[in-house]
């Protein structure tokens, strides 16, 4: 074995270790996998129900190869598959090598059946003979005539290839039915198969398992449509030449279909001043935090194919490249919005130049605006304090930290209060020294009187929707505006749905999707107080897109999705805006992720006037 193989080898090994525990759902028929390297244990370490090995008798030897100008040397039965499944089951890799080898022979039955059968008896000790655990013989191909099966060896079974079952069939001898997908459908494993054929293939099944047998198709399209669709037929071996990127794509399958267990009634807006020049007395500026397009379309089916962000009208998509890189991360994503200026990946209201930058609610306190932020993610999080903190690194969070209590936020609600605490010195007393009360409860906010509010959510990071976050986005967004309102002053306020972008890094559908939801329960408090107060500027958007998320098929009926992840990171796809209110329509077209502050910049000076303080 060169080294190559050998290096492989090692892969395959330690992948079986690491999946060998998980029991998939569904089985794989490895087809024409002697054309691999190392052939039964690419099979092997896929989990692979089925193991099909071509045969030919050449010369007395059982040659593996699809036909005679392809054997090579070396390359048998016994070497590529018989003695590595021994070798196999001596190392205790899979207890009871329940799985089967198709033997599929290519030259004249019964003489190569004798030699087969000969054979099989040094490898008694693997195989089974129906009374024990082992690796089940089933020959395919050119087979004896069915009268003569119970003349083979009990190592031996047999693979039928035809839609007639009669009851006299030796039953006994008789593995699987295969048949040729091609008899029955031309579908190609693109798109969807039509219902006519799909119900052909419905009924060959059930025709199948009425027999008490499973069912292969050979000669079906290899790919992840065809593979789900299969799966979904209820195909017992879904064959494959590709079972390593068959099996990792069925077994990540049943975590990447997903629905929603919070469904929730959308409010509908009432596009009262919608993308009119009504004077802008308060900006509430929504990010979704890792929020693409497919995330919101998958929020959407989930939720029965509606969401209330779907009901706004003026939309735009905005590029997000760094200053320094194609791919933002969320500090200089965030920066951007909050200062109009393209920054260094990791750098939070920090200039390429190495200065501090002007972030909208110091622009916005010579205005007389009040502002806040409400998130999911720790104060200190790169979104939230790219609104109020000067640092070169995401990384400093004591510095981070000590910049909130120097900042002109009026309000702020998050998780993290740990981060207050560093080094013996606590910084919640330099919030507390510059005004900020430190409230108990969300409740308290929307009551509170006092000029500067702050809570923390947790000492740590806020679990997730799923582990039971539910309500908390919604509560603290009501109370936020609530809080705001009743300073009788205009008001700019941040609010961050930081999850969505979590369940994209590690590539989690079901959390993607109830983040998703929940920050949509969230935007619809935030669009009802809009229509309750003409004056409000409503923009909806996201840092940039984590996870690469495509959406191959779902459900509409039972509202479900299918994911498909490229990366565990950040991706440079622009990112959709949803605007809503007094003059959402300045927001429409495609722009970088600075035009946003511009924007909003050159609205509020249309209608405010700075202070003279």
């Amino acid at each position: 074995m060169n080294i190559r193989n050998f290096l492989a080898l090692l892969c395959f090994f330690w992948s079986f270790q690491l999946t060998a525990q998980e029991g998939p759902l569904f089985k794989l028929h490895s087809h024409n996998d002697y054309l691999q390297n190392v052939p039964f244990w690419t099979a092997f370490s896929n989990h692979c129900a089925s193991i099909e090995a071509d045969v030919l008798l050449v010369d007395g030897q059982l040659m593996v190869a699809h036909e005679k100008e392809s054997v090579k040397a070396g390359r048998t039965l016994e070497s590529l598959y018989l003695e590595p499944i021994r070798k196999a089951a001596q190392l205790g890799l899979e207890p009871s090598m329940d799985f089967q080898l198709l033997v599929d022979i290519k030259t004249e039955a019964y003489a190569t059946m004798e030699v087969l059968e000969e054979m099989l008896e040094n490898y008694r000790d693997i195989l089974s003979d129906g009374s024990k655990d082992g690796v089940q013989v089933v020959v395919s191909g050119s087979r004896p005539d069915p009268n003569d099966y119970s003349k083979y060896s009990d190592l031996i079974q047999f693979d039928f290839q035809s839609t007639d079952l009669p009851r006299d069939l030796p039953w006994d001898k008789i593995a699987l039915i295969s048949l040729p997908y091609s008899g029955y459908s031309s579908w190609n494993g693109k798109g969807r198969l039509v219902a006519e054929e799909e119900k052909v293939l419905k009924e060959l099944v059930q025709q199948v398992h009425n027999a008490n047998r499973p069912i292969r198709f050979w000669g079906a399209p290899d790919s992840k449509t065809a593979w789900k669709a299969f799966f979904d037929l209820g195909i017992d071996y879904i064959n494959t030449d590709q079972p390593n990127k068959a099996y990792e794509y069925l077994r990540k399958m049943p975590s990447n279909v997903v629905g929603s267990k919070h469904q929730h009634e959308i409010y509908q807006p009432q596009y009262l001043v919608d993308g009119q020049e009504e004077p802008i007395k308060q900006i509430i500026l929504m990010v979704g935090d890792g929020n693409g397009l497919a995330h919101i379309s998958a929020g959407m089916y989930a939720n029965g194919g509606e969401l209330t962000l779907t009901q706004l009208n003026h939309i735009g998509l905005v590029k997000t490249q760094a200053a320094d890189d194609f791919t933002t991360d969320s500090a200089a994503g965030a920066t951007a919005l909050a200062t109009g200026e393209k920054v260094n990946n990791r750098a939070i209201g920090y200039s390429v130049n190495d200065t501090p930058l002007q972030n909208l609610p110091e622009l916005l306190r010579q205005y007389n605006f009040n502002s806040g932020i409400v998130t999911t993610d720790h104060v200190t999080g790169a979104t939230p304090s790219s609104f109020y903190a000067h640092r070169k690194d995401r990384g400093m969070i004591g510095g981070i930290a000590q910049d909130l209590s120097k900042s002109q936020l009026n309000l702020f609600v998050g998780a993290g209060k740990n981060d207050f605490v560093s080094g013996g010195r606590s910084y919640i007393k330099d919030l507390e020294q510059s005004g900020f009360v430190m409230a108990k409860s969300l409740g308290e906010i929307a009551q509170s009187d006092q000029a500067r509010i702050g809570y923390f959510a947790s000492i740590q990071g806020l679990p997730k929707v799923t582990n039971g976050r539910s309500g908390y986005l919604l509560q603290a967004a009501q109370n936020a505006l609530a809080f705001l309102d009743s300073k009788e002053a205009p008001f700019f306020l941040l609010i961050e749905g930081a999850m969505i972008d979590s369940g994209g890094h590690i590539n989690d559908a079901e959390m993607v999707v109830e983040e998703e939801i929940d920050f949509d329960v969230a935007i619809g408090e935030v669009i009802k107080y809009a229509d309750e107060n003409p004056g409000t500027l409503v923009l909806i958007t996201a840092d940039h897109e984590t996870g690469g998320v495509t959406l191959p098929q779902g459900s509409l009926a039972e509202g479900q999705v299918e994911f498909e992840f490229s990366t565990h990171d950040h991706t440079g796809i622009m990112v959709p805006l949803f605007a809503y209110g007094a003059h959402a329509n300045e927001f429409t077209g495609v722009y970088e992720n600075t035009a946003i502050f511009e924007k909003i910049t050159k609205l509020v000076k249309k209608y405010h006037y700075k202070s003279e303080k």
